[in-house]
């Protein structure tokens, strides 16, 4: 199995400025390239672009989020990066969506996902339409899923990705610093439980009087971090050898001895 380079960008979202936030990822970047520190795969924060502006989500949204993957598209092309692109506020028939994208190295708009599990306390049930599938694809040859935040939530979601043979999961959010703990928590379960890579994207700063810790992270199939952010703007990365993932789950198989006729 291959390699695969992967990072994070963790940084402070202007809740509401697209401009300014587009104009954040761009100089950040830029500072990483010319110490030719970018990764291949490069993860984005949860509603990035807006942050939770969703009061203002008839005007902040755009059909399929198509101006933010307009714009990584660029991005992705100048730097040969993917970008798994945090997600973002998407108008789609009947609603709006909270929609992760994935962008391939030439700009093209490869995957989407529609967040599944709208977390009340953010008010995403009264603004975001349900997302109704799952997103397993292959990010630069590698069998990923994807996730947004509360996502991490509901194991059955990780382990249908894991069964259908991701092994990597690329997840993006606004996790709060109240509940910091837990978010440390289930990304290390959901790694060790399916034996797969994590690489968890988190915003940090504050945002209408909320903080957010950051502590991006990204994990092996072990449940042990290879690289951790604190709570500053960084954009962090590790090398992901993928026969782990083979070598672990033939040391402990712990799909076959599954019953699923119970649960």
């Amino acid at each position: 199995m291959p390699m695969l380079d992967a990072g994070v960008l963790q940084f402070d979202v202007t809740i509401g400025d697209k401009g300014a936030n587009f104009a954040r990822v761009e100089a950040l970047l830029a500072a990483e390239a010319a110490k030719g520190a970018l990764p291949r795969v490069l993860v984005l924060p949860e509603l990035w672009s807006t942050g939770y502006a969703l009061e203002r989500i008839g005007e902040l949204a755009t059909p399929g989020g198509e101006a933010e993957a307009a714009f990584l598209g660029e991005l992705a092309r100048k730097y040969g990066l993917w970008f798994v692109g945090g997600s973002v506020l998407a108008s789609v028939p009947g609603g709006y969506a909270n929609r992760a994208q994935v962008i391939d190295p030439e700009g093209r708009l490869v995957a989407t996902y529609d967040k599944i599990h709208r977390i009340r306390l953010m008010e995403e049930d009264r603004y975001f339409l349900r997302g109704n599938a799952r997103c397993r694809c292959d990010i630069d040859g590698v069998p990923s899923g994807i996730q947004i935040c509360y996502d991490i939530r509901f194991p059955e979601l990780s382990r249908r990705l894991a069964l259908e043979g991701a092994t990597v999961l690329f997840v993006s959010a606004e996790w709060p610093s109240l509940r910091i703990a837990h978010w440390s928590l289930l990304l290390r379960a959901r790694a060790v439980e399916n034996q797969l890579f994590v690489v968890a994207c988190n915003r940090c700063g504050e945002s209408r009087g909320t903080p957010f810790a950051g502590k991006s992270v990204i994990l092996d199939p072990w449940g042990e971090p290879l690289w951790e952010a604190g709570g500053d703007e960084t954009l962090g990365r590790a090398v992901l050898d993928l026969e782990k993932v083979k070598s672990f789950r033939e040391g402990l198989p712990c799909f076959d001895d599954r019953a699923p006729d119970l649960y």
